[in-house]
């Protein structure tokens, strides 16, 4: 019975992050693998050191995972933040700035920090934050992990995908993602190219202006489509540049943030 027990959880575990999930496991994985490359010699051993034999990529969908867990359920929020529409970068600035709201952002910033004290932390500690930052960096480099309350960052705009039906979330969760048909060592090593000098300007970022980058790019997007529109193939050409970039910014910032941290 114990083994039954032990075998529904896993399968649990593995089936439900295909359900709502920010960039998907492909995304996700695109961007630790990314991040990874880009890890100091100190950095690389001390994120080791924790995750042990698990990659960057692998863990990077156990924030995910967990959802089947309800013990967890109070890490809902961690994964986006919501903002109004029409917000100018500095009233953004000011709202950040104040957070003090359970988001992708406050949540950020306190990992961080958690994680500069690792040493006080227990090996079990260090290695959930670890993961879940890891996971939410990504998280807000989907613009609509950056979108609008009222339509739960765009999981209520109904549209077409190659005449299946999702909706403007999943369509950047996954859709577009997965429509280019890598493995996400194949993706990160196709958009994987900076110089030292553009990681420099990104890694200099504060994580408010990552905020503020996906949410124009929400923008943008809310204002592409029509609900129940049907997209293919040119919303494909005019869009994939665009999730290349923040897949690739995800991935440098995060190795900036690790390096900060653990360098």
């Amino acid at each position: 019975m114990k083994v039954l027990r032990k075998l529904l959880l896993a399968a649990a575990l593995f089936y439900l992050p295909f359900q709502s999930m920010a960039w998907g496991m492909l995304g996700h994985r695109i961007v630790a693998e990314i991040a990874e490359s880009y890890l100091t010699k100190r950095a690389c051993r001390q994120v080791k050191g924790i995750l042990g034999f698990e990659s960057m990529a692998i863990t990077s969908n156990w924030p995910d995972f967990i959802k089947s867990d309800t013990t967890f359920n109070y890490l809902g929020p961690w994964h986006y933040i919501n903002l109004r529409e029409g917000l100018a970068e500095a009233e953004i600035e000011a709202i950040l700035a104040k957070d003090t709201t359970v988001n992708a952002y406050t949540k950020i910033n306190f990992l961080t920090q958690q994680l500069k004290n690792h040493k006080l932390l227990t090996q079990d500690k260090k290695l959930m934050y670890l993961r879940l930052l890891i996971h939410i960096v990504g998280d807000v480099h989907q613009p609509m992990h950056v979108g609008r309350f009222e339509d739960l960052g765009g999981n209520r705009i109904k549209l077409y995908w190659f005449n299946e039906p999702c909706n403007l979330h999943s369509l950047w969760d996954e859709k577009l993602i997965d429509y280019q048909q890598l493995s996400y060592t194949e993706y990160a090593a196709s958009i994987n190219h900076t110089t030292k000098e553009q990681r420099r300007e990104l890694q200099s970022q504060p994580v408010s202006a990552w905020i503020i980058n996906s949410y124009k790019i929400a923008q943008d997007l809310y204002a592409g489509v029509k609900p129940e529109q049907k997209l293919s193939y040119r919303y494909n050409f005019d869009h994939v540049q665009t999730m290349n970039d923040q897949l690739l910014k995800g991935g440098v910032h995060l190795a900036g943030l690790l390096n900060e941290i653990f360098g």
